[in-house]
């Protein structure tokens, strides 16, 4: 293999990589928008009775 195909497959490899990096993205999110909170809501910490 020359120096010359060497030196494009490296290019290659290299721009393939920066392309990924800063392109658009391609991930599958649904989009679904804010979740509200279903949770228990905190009362009072059990360290006030600790002295």
């Amino acid at each position: 293999m020359s120096i010359f195909k060497s030196i494009e497959e490296a290019i290659i490899y290299i721009s393939g990589a920066v392309r990924r990096i800063f392109g658009p993205s391609d991930d599958m999110y649904p989009m679904v928008g804010v979740s509200p909170f279903e949770g228990d809501i905190y009362q009072e910490s059990n360290w006030s009775d600790v002295d």
